[in-house]
C-alpha cells in the first residue's frame, strides 16, 4: 500500500486515497540511527555507480540518456533472459499485457466464492452477503498445489483495505474543500453507518479458493471443499512469546490469547509447509480515540502512529477505541498464519515475528534445515527485519511443522558503509534489551519491535516493503519503495536525490549461501526513476528501452530461474506518464540493470501480488483500488474496469497470465 503524498497526474486535486496515505508520510522514527541514504553515500561517495561491482550504468547529466536507451533497445532485445516482447508504458483505462500473452480476469471483488454465495449487487450489498465473496483490494497472492498439480491448486489472496469511496452508490459526492488555502474540487465522504462499516470489515482479511485449468483457462472451483473467507471479525489465536501477556488482554479476551480479525494484510507468504502467511501493516489507521500522555502505552502507540482513525470502526464497536480498550491495538500488526487445507482450522498469530507494519513474509530453507523468513517494515525511515527458526523444516511430516513460527531469532539489519550487513538479534536481556529500558521480557521485545530496533542501530530505511530470498544465487532483493524526506544534508553525487520519491532496490548477498548468516554484504541493484531527467540520478543500464524503467518498486517475485519480477506502486501518482505494472529486471552478467515492462495496470490501480504457479506457465498477478484517480467516486471512476458497466464500479481484481499456445512466462 502506498503512503506518500502525492496526487495524480489525472487530476491535481487529491483522492480520498491520497489523504489517508498523507497520514502515513511522516515516519514516525525518531532515533538517530543512520538513514539507508546516509549509508549509501557514504559507501559509494569512494566509487561512482558506473562499473565496480554494480556493473550498472549511471546516466550521465552530459548524455541524452533517453537516446542511449532508444539507441540500445535492440541489444536489450537480443541479450535479454526475458524472451517476450516489451509493452509500451501509458495510462489508460485497461490493462495491457506482452504480445502472445493472455491476461485474464480469474476473480473479482464481489465474485462467489461458494457454490450458494449470492450474486454481486453493489446496490443492494450486505455484511452477510460479502463474507461469502471474493473481498476488496487483493494484495498478496500465493498458490498451493493440490496433489502436486500445478493445474489445480489454491489460491490464497490477501484483502488490504478498502476505498468506501468507489464501493457505495451515493454515498461520495464531489464537492469544495479548502486545501492550502485555496477552494478546490474534491471528494467529499458521506456518513458512516454501522451497516456500512460491517461491510468494510467483511470485504477485509483474505479469501482461499480452489481453482483449476480447463482447456487453457483458471476458473475458481466454487464447491471446493477448501474454499473459505477471513474477515475483520474471524476468531484468530495467538501464540508465541507475546501470548497471553497482560499488554494483549482485554475485556472480551481475559487469556491474551484470542482475537477477532486480521486487516490491512498486504503482501504475505506461503511457508515451505505449505501454510498461508497474512503479514498486518497499516493496522494504525482502523483505532480511534485518544489515549492520554501519561498511559503505559502512549510511546508504543506513538511509534506505531496509533491511533490514526482512517476508518470509522472505533464509533460502533468499542474494541477500536483506545481510550476504551487499549490493549486492542497491541493484537494486531503481526504475522497471522492459516492453514489452507484445513478451512475449519483457526488461524494463529505468531508474535515471534515481531509487531511493526509488516509487508510481506517470504521464506527458505536454510542449508541446515532451519526455515528463514523476510519482513519490511512498511514506514520511511523503519527497518528490514528476518526471523530465523529453532527448530527445522521437516519435509515428510507436515504436521511436525506446525509450531516452527513460534521459537526462533528475529533480527533487525544494519547496512554497514564497508558494504556488510549485521543482522542484530532481538532477545531480551541481550545490550539494550532490558528492565533498565522498558523491556521486562521478550513479548516486550516483540510487541514493540520498533523501539527494540531503535535501541540495536538499525539502520533507517527508505520504506522497505517487499524482502524477497533467491534460492539459486543466494542474493535477496529488498524493495525499498521511496522516500520522499530525505533532507539535502544526506546526499551527494553518488546519490543526488534530496528526496528519493522513487525508490531502490537493494541486493543482499548472504554469506556461503548461508540465510541464517549474521554477517551479509549488500550492493545497489537500481535507483529507480526516469534516466530521461538527470535531476532523478536514476541508475539503470543504458540498454533499459523508454518504457523500461519504472519507479516506487513495491512487490517482487523470483522465478523458477531465479529471475527477479517487480511490481509497482505509485507510478500514475508520481506524474510518470505511466501506469504501475510488472517489469522483469535483470540481475547479472553486462544487462545487470536492465528492465522490461511485461504487465501494467488500468489507470489509478496498484500492482500487486505477483505469484508464479509451479509450473511457472501461470503468473497471478493483483490489481488493486482500480479507477482511484482524479475525483473517484462509485459514479465518477477514473475506470469501470474490468466490467465496463455503468451499473458497476470498477473491481479489485486477481488476473491470470499465460502464454498463448502454453509454455513458461517469458
Amino acid at each position: 500500500m502506498d503512503h506518500f503524498d502525492n496526487r495524480d497526474n489525472v487530476s491535481n486535486h487529491q483522492t480520498p486515497q491520497d489523504i489517508r496515505e498523507a497520514r502515513e508520510d511522516f515516519g514516525r522514527n525518531c532515533s538517530t540511527n543512520p538513514t539507508m541514504g546516509d549509508i549509501i553515500n557514504r559507501r559509494f561517495s569512494r566509487r561512482g555507480f558506473i562499473g565496480g561491482s554494480l556493473a550498472v550504468a549511471a546516466i550521465a547529466s552530459t548524455v541524452s540518456p533517453l537516446a542511449l536507451m532508444l539507441a540500445d533497445e535492440a541489444r536489450a532485445e537480443d541479450g535479454s533472459s526475458f524472451g517476450f516482447d516489451e509493452i509500451e508504458a501509458g495510462v489508460d483505462e485497461t490493462h495491457h499485457v506482452a504480445k502472445g500473452y493472455d491476461a485474464d480476469i480469474l476473480m473479482r471483488w464481489g465474485d462467489k466464492i461458494f457454490a450458494d454465495s449470492p450474486d454481486f449487487d453493489p446496490a443492494a450489498q450486505t455484511a452477510e452477503k460479502q463474507t461469502r465473496q471474493f473481498g476488496y483490494n487483493n494484495d498478496y497472492v500465493g498458490f498451493v498445489a493440490l496433489d502436486g498439480n500445478p493445474d489445480h491448486g489454491l489460491l490464497l489472496v490477501n484483502h488490504e483495505y478498502t476505498n468506501a469511496e468507489l464501493m457505495f452508490p451515493n454515498w461520495a459526492k464531489i464537492g469544495k474543500k479548502m486545501e492550502d488555502g485555496k477552494e478546490e474540487d474534491a471528494v467529499i465522504m458521506g456518513d458512516y453507518t454501522k451497516e456500512l462499516v460491517d461491510i468494510e470489515m467483511a470485504a477485509h482479511g483474505g479469501t482461499v479458493i480452489e481453482i483449476r485449468k480447463v482447456n487453457g483457462k483458471w476458473q475458481p472451483v466454487l464447491d471446493g471443499k477448501y474454499n473459505r473467507r477471513i474477515t475483520a471479525n474471524t476468531e484468530i489465536a495467538i501464540s508465541g512469546p507475546a501470548a497471553g501477556h497482560d499488554r494483549l488482554k482485554t475485556k472480551a479476551d481475559p487469556t491474551g490469547t484470542k482475537v477477532f480479525g486480521t486487516f490491512n494484510n498486504c503482501a504475505g507468504g506461503v511457508t515451505p509447509w505449505g501454510t498461508w502467511l497474512m503479514a498486518e501493516e497499516n493496522v494504525n489507521g482502523y483505532f480511534g480515540g485518544e489515549l492520554k500522555d501519561d498511559h503505559p502505552e502512549h510511546a508504543n502507540f506513538k511509534r506505531m502512529g496509533i491511533p490514526g482513525g482512517d476508518y470509522a470502526w472505533s464509533k460502533f464497536y468499542d474494541r477500536f477505541d483506545v481510550e476504551k480498550e487499549p490493549n486492542e491495538a497491541n493484537r494486531f500488526g503481526w504475522v497471522v498464519e492459516v492453514d489452507p487445507m484445513d478451512p475449519t482450522s483457526v488461524p494463529v498469530k505468531r508474535t515471534a515475528l515481531g509487531r511493526f507494519k509488516h509487508e510481506g513474509a517470504e521464506s527458505i530453507v536454510n542449508k541446515d534445515g532451519r526455515v528463514v523468513f523476510y519482513c519490511g517494515d512498511d514506514e520511511r525511515f523503519d527497518y528490514v527485519y528476518k526471523f530465523v527458526t529453532k527448530g527445522t523444516f521437516n519435509p515428510n511430516d507436515r504436521a511436525a511443522n506446525k509450531n516452527l513460527l513460534d521459537e526462533g531469532t528475529l533480527y533487525v539489519a544494519r547496512f554497514n558503509e564497508d558494504g556488510t550487513v549485521d543482522w542484530l538479534s532481538l532477545i531480551h536481556g541481550e545490550g539494550p534489551l532490558t528492565a533498565e529500558n522498558g523491556f521486562n521480557s521478550q513479548a516486550d521485545v516483540v510487541i514493540g519491535a520498533r523501539k527494540a530496533s531503535d535501541l540495536l542501530g538499525a539502520t533507517k530505511m527508505d520504506r522497505p516493503e517487499d524482502v524477497q530470498p533467491n534460492a539459486k544465487t543466494g542474493k535477496v532483493y529488498c524493495m525499498l519503495t521511496n522516500n520522499s524526506k530525505r533532507k539535502d544534508e544526506q546526499v551527494d553525487k553518488a546519490n543526488p536525490r534530496p528526496e528519493n520519491k522513487f525508490g531502490h532496490i537493494i541486493e543482499i548477498t548472504e554469506t556461503d549461501m548461508d540465510f541464517a548468516s549474521t554477517k551479509s554484504t549488500w550492493d545497489v541493484l537500481l535507483k529507480c526513476g526516469d534516466p530521461s531527467v538527470a535531476e532523478v540520478g536514476s541508475s539503470f543500464s543504458t540498454s533499459t528501452t523508454a518504457n523500461g524503467w519504472f519507479g516506487m518498486p513495491d512487490n517482487c517475485a523470483i522465478d523458477a530461474e531465479g529471475r527477479l519480477w517487480v511490481a509497482t506502486d505509485g507510478n500514475s501518482k508520481k506524474a510518470t506518464g505511466r501506469t504501475d505494472g510488472i517489469w522483469a529486471v535483470e540481475t547479472d552478467g553486462d544487462l545487470r540493470g536492465t528492465s522490461k515492462l511485461f504487465f501494467r495496470v488500468p489507470v489509478g490501480a496498484e500492482m500487486c501480488g505477483p505469484c508464479f504457479n509451479p509450473s511457472s506457465d501461470t503468473f497471478f498477478v493483483a490489481v488493486q483500488h482500480p479507477g482511484d484517480a482524479g475525483l473517484p467516486t462509485f459514479e465518477t471512476p477514473a475506470t469501470r474496469w474490468p466490467d465496463f458497466k455503468d451499473a458497476m464500479p470498477p473491481r479489485p481484481s486477481v488476473v491470470a497470465i499465460t502464454k498463448q499456445g502454453g509454455g513458461k512466462i517469458a
